[in-house]
């Protein structure tokens, strides 16, 4: 690889953001959810969710697993995972898939994995 090329997106899952990739995908295959997210807060704990689509109620996987995270009493994140139809995803569009949220609890420059189906990094965002 030419040092000077930006790097593999793949390149950049560790083991432990492996982990949420897998959490993500298993939350998204069980209910058939398009998307599923996945946390890890700064202790190491790991938060997961499904897109959740009510008449009442409509959240991102990415916005639940934060806000179990917040309610179990994180106080800052280490990376995110998003899993499933993310290509052609605008983090702030009509299917937001929770940027924003992982954002609020921080620090800055969380990295967020965008993953397709099979976890395969499409693309990465940092909050």
């Amino acid at each position: 690889m030419d040092p000077m090329s930006p790097p593999d997106p793949a390149e950049a899952l560790g083991p432990e953001d492996q982990k949420l990739v897998s959490l993500a995908r298993s939350a998204r295959a069980r209910i058939g959810a398009a998307r599923a997210g996945a946390v890890r807060d700064d202790t190491g704990r790991s938060y997961v969710g499904a897109d959740v689509h009510l008449p009442s109620l409509t959240i991102s996987g990415l916005d639940l697993a934060v806000a179990q995270a917040v309610a179990a009493g994180a106080t800052g994140l280490e990376a995110a995972v998003v899993v499933g139809d993310v290509a052609a995803a605008d983090p702030d569009g009509d299917a937001p898939i929770g940027v924003g949220a992982v954002g609020d609890v921080g620090p800055q420059g969380v990295p967020i994995f965008l993953t397709d189906r099979a976890g395969a990094v499409v693309r990465v965002l940092t909050a």
